[in-house]
């Protein structure tokens, strides 16, 4: 029960890079200028920039309107539009979407205190039927989450469901 619209080419990816996932994840609660999303990725203006474009031209991130920088210089900041929760990436035939993923929830979990947070695993078996109604409630519980955004703390959540290749070996 797919609520979310195809991704376009373009829209795809952009999508498909782990820095550019990171990007909007940063971008989520505050809009933040490229010298500080570059700084808060340990990475290079010049890069984050392409990035940062690759975003706006997509509608992942919007420019706000700008505001002095240091020695006079002016600083555009960016915020996500939460467009990337409205798009399905997985139908447009553009590889890449799925590892990106995975590469951006590694970093960022490198960087969490891991006794802090919490890992759950479940080896399950699924008929076709079981295995959608799973992945439809589970949407409903994320689609109703996301539109809390209370003043709390900030927490991310990754959820993977995979063929266990190994248990029918």
């Amino acid at each position: 029960m797919e609520r979310r619209r195809p991704a376009t080419e373009a829209e795809a990816r952009a999508l498909a890079s782990s820095v550019r996932l990171r990007i909007l994840r940063l971008c989520l609660d505050q809009a933040l200028t490229n010298k500080e999303i570059a700084g808060r990725l340990d990475a290079n203006p010049a890069t984050t920039l392409h990035h940062v474009r690759k975003l706006v031209e997509t509608g992942f991130l919007a420019a706000e309107p700008s505001r002095p920088g240091p020695r006079g210089s002016t600083e555009i900041p960016y915020r996500a539009t939460g467009k990337s929760w409205e798009v399905n990436v997985r139908e447009s035939g553009v590889p890449g979407g799925g590892a990106a993923m995975l590469e951006a929830f590694q970093q960022e979990v490198r960087l969490a205190d891991l006794e802090q947070s919490r890992f759950v695993r479940l080896g399950i078996r699924l008929t076709p039927e079981t295995h959608a109604e799973l992945l439809r409630r589970l949407r409903e519980v994320l689609d109703d989450f996301r539109s809390h955004q209370d003043d709390g703390d900030a927490y991310s959540l990754f959820v993977a469901l995979h063929p266990d290749v190994t248990r029918d070996a």
